[in-house]
């Protein structure tokens, strides 16, 4: 599909953030955590994405009997558009003592524009060049980076100080993986990275897509720097 030419609804943006997030077996129940780098985590019992257009994604992992899943789905089919990420879900409560879940894990899901563009030169990073610029507190990336890519950093004192990656891929969209060091935050460096990575992505004709925690104040800081198109919020029960 040529993104350039047709702008997805909220709807068709969930549907691509799920499959981003988690492998699926042929029933579409979720397997597991769906990163790019060797190793799988277990997925959620059960996801629900609600939409600005009103409309509510479900998904259920493998093991979730099939009686509980059509009441489930009966739910999330009565869940209502969201406009602010704050808002719970309708039936929250029910979905709560139904799956009896042990942790919960919610935020804003966004579409990064084609208009948002790096305000500061920002590298890409690779294989390649990552050792001339990597510092001690980014030695873990070493190990992904053949994975995660795109990879955009922006470079401050001779070394790596913010990064964002491709942490979910599929042929359709990413999942921007952001990280900036303590000592550099809150400058902007953070919002440059991310658009920057979004170029990279949008080049390899895919989406890219921007999701956090409700929590993650710093994050949604990024998104509203960048002015990123919000579509829904999701939540997951483990």
């Amino acid at each position: 599909m040529n993104w350039k030419e047709k702008q997805p609804h909220a709807h068709d943006l969930m549907e691509l953030h799920v499959e981003a997030l988690f492998t699926h077996d042929q029933n579409m129940r979720l397997r597991s955590v769906n990163e790019p780098w060797p190793g799988e985590a277990s997925a959620p019992r059960f996801f629900l994405g609600r939409t600005t257009d009103g409309t509510a994604i479900c998904r259920f992992r493998h093991d979730v009997p099939e009686k509980l899943i059509a009441q489930l789905q009966e739910l999330c089919a009565d869940e209502p558009s969201v406009q602010d990420f704050q808002t719970k879900p309708k039936h929250l409560k029910a979905y709560m003592n139904l799956l009896q879940g042990e942790r919960i894990s919610t935020g804003p899901c966004y579409l990064i524009p084609q208009v948002a563009s790096p305000s500061m030169q920002v590298i890409s990073l690779t294989r390649s060049n990552i050792m001339e610029w990597l510092p001690k507190d980014f030695e873990w990336l070493v190990s992904e980076i053949d994975y995660a890519q795109p990879c955009v950093a922006f470079v401050r004192d001779n070394q790596v100080v913010s990064i964002c990656r491709s942490v979910r891929i599929t042929s359709l969209a990413h999942e921007a993986g952001l990280e900036t060091l303590e000592p550099y935050r809150g400058r902007g460096y953070a919002a440059a990275v991310v658009a920057g990575w979004a170029t990279a992505v949008r080049q390899i004709g895919r989406l890219p897509l921007y999701s956090t925690f409700t929590d993650n104040m710093a994050s949604q800081s990024v998104a509203r720097k960048l002015g990123l198109s919000f579509y829904g919020v999701n939540f997951m029960i483990f």
